[in-house]
């Protein structure tokens, strides 16, 4: 029971070792990556090549596939180049396995040695994450040495051995469970490796290694659509075309297994580097095939997983991908752009206040409506970030998480005042039919507009951080003050002179401009932001 127990215990160690790696390496080199893959994929041999590289620098192919079907969950790759660079990723995680079965026993301690000692030291800068990826590469190292030595004693146990003997003959049954062990290891890699183990030992026969390596291969398919049960069903279709080629190809191979069997085993090369090697040249060869059939199944993944219909008519996420939380620059991206979402539905919920004023009441339920949208993304930005390892987080996207923070909170409470202000009009002024006095209508008219215009100007200078942009922002904020305290002094000067509709509508009015100037202040916040940002950043923009 030990014995196995320490077996489970390394696997796991595999692929901890593996997420440690992704993670330091995405975290430095993530957005790096989506613009190598966003740049390969216009033509396929660039795009097969990349998914190599991408795979080999992540440690996992899986990894490749969440950043693909990211990008074609959010319409930035088409179907077809996805295909091929997940293609790709197969090869290339074939290719990181046998480079791991040499012996680089020697390296383990160094990696995670030196990889501790830049990880504590600077944990928040870019060796300190290569830190990071050293101890995964030193774990990944020391857990293949472990399973070996844990399966040892475990392919001389007679219980085993009779019950691997069962594995002779069914071809199919063979990698069936070569899938299923590839899923409940969440690793093709560690079920490869075991496979091979348990051939050298004679645990199991050639034939039946090579129907759990094309099992385990068609696993890593199945963990693939797990991986993407959460997304949109544009990136279901790229997890669903892996999968599809993957059970071709296994269902091309399984019934030439005794004949490749008889082949492989003539050659003078010890069955455990004969199973590496056919688990290599098995997934280039398969791949190789399938790239001109990119198209086709591209076509029939989207025939065969349709677009979901828009059922819902409240505003959802779209931007907020959680495949890109181990890479900040990239997440804080996605919350940045479906922050500027939150302000076009606040651009939205001022333009329906003009109308309110003059006189459209039915636009105050599109209100509160919209205001319920905001609450919704602002809900899911925050979950989003408050996701993030926050400590682990560099200098400067630990700025950039403030920022997006607190703008997505400035545009929720600006929801929230637009909503009162509207229910205010609707309740005081159009429902006991008291109407605004010309002179005061056409000053709602002016604060209104000028708001919309620091609104756009704010969302502007969020996401560029242009300090021109910002300065004038800051000085628009200053002349909106202004043109308050004149509004209000001619409405007082309105009263003086027994202005009826303005005494009527004296507490609604001076209330309006008291939330117009509160408005104005959150959307002119940014501009202290980005102004009192550190001197070396202002000089890169």
């Amino acid at each position: 029971m030990l014995t196995l127990l320490n077996l489970l215990s390394a696997v796991a160690l595999l692929v901890w070792g593996t997420h440690i790696v992704r993670t330091g390496i995405m975290r430095v080199y993530g957005a790096d990556l989506r613009r190598v893959l966003s740049r390969s994929v216009e033509r396929k041999p660039m795009a097969f090549l990349a998914g190599i590289g991408v795979t080999a620098l992540v440690q996992s192919s899986n990894a490749t596939t969440l950043l693909v079907t990211s990008f074609v969950a959010q319409n930035l790759v088409s179907l077809t180049p996805a295909l091929v660079v997940v293609l790709g990723a197969d090869v290339g995680t074939a290719i990181m396995a046998r480079i791991l079965t040499f012996d680089l026993s020697w390296l383990s301690p160094l990696f995670i040695f030196f990889g501790v000692v830049f990880f504590l030291s600077r944990k928040q800068t870019r060796a300190g994450q290569m830190g990071r990826a050293a101890i995964g590469l030193g774990l990944i190292l020391l857990a293949l040495q472990l399973i070996v030595a844990a399966a040892k004693p475990i392919t001389q146990a007679a219980g085993l051995q009779v019950l691997f003997s069962t594995l002779t003959g069914d071809v199919m049954l063979d990698a069936l469970l070569g899938a299923v062990f590839a899923i409940i290891s969440y690793s093709s890699l560690a079920a490869v490796l075991i496979t091979a183990t348990l051939t050298a030992a004679d645990v199991i026969s050639f034939k039946v290694a090579l129907c759990l390596v094309i099992g385990a291969n068609l696993g890593s398919g199945l963990l693939a659509m797990i991986n993407a049960s959460g997304s949109n069903a544009a990136g279901k279709r790229v997890a669903l075309g892996s999968l599809l080629f993957k059970l071709i190809g296994s269902l091309a191979i399984l019934p030439l297994v005794n004949y490749i069997a008889d082949i492989l085993d003539k050659m003078p090369v010890d069955d455990e580097e004969l199973v590496i090697f056919f688990h290599v040249f098995y997934n280039l060869i398969r791949c190789l095939i399938m790239v001109p059939f990119a198209e086709p199944m591209a076509r029939l993944c989207r025939r065969m997983i349709s677009d979901e219909p828009e059922t819902d008519v409240h505003l959802r996420p779209k931007h907020l991908d959680r495949s890109a939380l181990d890479t900040p620059a990239l997440a804080l991206a996605n919350a940045a752009r479906e922050t500027l979402r939150i302000g076009d539905v606040v651009e939205h919920m001022m333009e329906s206040f003009n109308k309110v004023v003059h006189g459209e009441l039915r636009e105050e339920r599109a209100v509160r409506r919209l205001d319920d949208d905001v609450d919704v993304l602002y809900t899911a930005i925050k979950l989003y970030l408050a996701r993030m390892p926050k400590e682990d987080l560099a200098e400067e996207d630990s700025r950039r998480w403030a920022e997006v923070i607190e703008m997505a909170l400035n545009l929720e409470q600006a929801g929230d005042i637009i909503e009162r202000m509207c229910a205010d009009v609707a309740v005081k002024s159009l429902n006991a039919r008291r109407a605004f006095s010309p002179e005061g209508l056409e000053e709602l008219n002016t604060l209104q507009e000028q708001v919309l215009n620091n609104l756009r100007l704010s969302l502007s200078v969020f996401l560029s951080k242009d300090i021109p942009s910002a300065r004038r922002l800051r000085r628009s904020k200053h002349r909106f003050r202004i043109l308050i305290r004149r509004f209000s002094h001619a409405h007082v000067e309105r009263l003086h002179q027994k202005n009826v509709q303005s005494i009527e509508t004296s507490s609604l009015h001076l209330g309006l401009l008291g939330d117009m100037k509160r408005l104005n202040s959150l959307f002119c916040a940014v501009a202290y932001t980005v102004l009192d940002q550190p001197d070396d950043e202002r000089d890169e923009d």
